[in-house]
């Protein structure tokens, strides 16, 4: 919403849009909200033809950082609990990023972990 970024989410939902707890997150931001459920993450793609996709997953190896973002990228994140599927991973490893985590926490936050990449592509694309 702070980013005006399209919000693309890919059913299966481990949520209802209309409960009152996901609509309670957005605060009064959620009539701002640009976004769009679909059936598959190959909808998406044909939505959008020629932009590039980075999946982050804590199974990469490749930095977030590393990245060169474009403006028309889009940043695919799985899950909270289980991330992306593993069929995903394996077709696309050249671009599959990855957040450097150190310490005994296994993997971040969904909102934290959108919110650094996102940010960082931004600072890279936006003047």
């Amino acid at each position: 919403m702070a980013t005006e970024t399209p919000l693309y989410l890919v059913k299966p939902l481990g949520f209802f849009i209309d409960s009152k707890e996901i609509r309670r997150s957005g605060l009064d931001y959620w009539e701002h909200l640009q976004y769009k459920a679909v059936a598959t993450l190959e909808d998406v793609k044909a939505e959008n033809p020629r932009s590039r996709f980075w999946y982050l997953s804590t199974k990469g190896e490749i930095s977030y950082t590393q990245a060169a973002y474009r403006s028309d990228d889009i940043l695919v994140f799985g899950s909270e609990g289980s991330g992306l599927p593993s069929e995903i991973l394996s077709a696309n490893p050249d671009s599959v990023l990855t957040i450097p985590q150190w310490g005994p926490v296994r993997s971040l936050n969904l909102a934290t972990a959108v919110g650094i990449v996102l940010y960082e592509a931004y600072r890279q694309v936006k003047p």
